[in-house]
């Protein structure tokens, strides 16, 4: 049982440090883009990064995730016990233990990797951002 705590440790650290997006509006080279050259591009990429951020564009990630994996760890610790139940009768409460952990990694892992990702509503705020400023943004990497 400790391994397990551990590892939902190691995961969560993981987790927190690797949410950030490390996705980027791709720029058309329009006119105004060779103009203003590629490092005033990035400063402005960044600027409205941040400004979609403060107001909100990529909230509800976090309690999407922690949702999602208490509901996981509740359904993979009812198929544990079952699972314990039919094997044999002393291994109910080992099995929905372990049913339950591993159902609730799986959902925090997948999870991180999807909560990395920017919500539709970050991407069309800075891409209007980016227009406003006289870029043309054609897609995200």
């Amino acid at each position: 049982m400790k391994l397990t705590f551990d590892i939902l440790i190691l995961l969560a650290i993981l987790t927190i440090t690797g949410c950030a997006s490390s996705k980027k509006p791709v720029l058309y080279p329009n006119q105004h883009l060779n103009a203003v050259g590629q490092y005033q591009a990035d400063a402005d990429i960044h600027a409205c990064m941040r400004a979609a951020e403060a107001s909100g564009a990529n909230a509800g990630k976090g309690e999407e995730l922690a949702k999602n994996t208490a509901r996981a760890g509740a359904v993979g610790g009812a198929t544990g016990a079952v699972v314990g139940a039919i094997s044999s009768s002393s291994s109910t409460g080992r099995g929905a233990a372990i049913g339950g952990a591993g159902a609730a990694t799986a959902t925090l892992v997948g999870g991180a990797f999807k909560s990395s990702e920017p919500t539709q509503v970050y991407i069309r705020f800075v891409d209007q951002c980016l227009r406003d400023k006289g870029y043309q943004p054609i897609g995200w990497r």
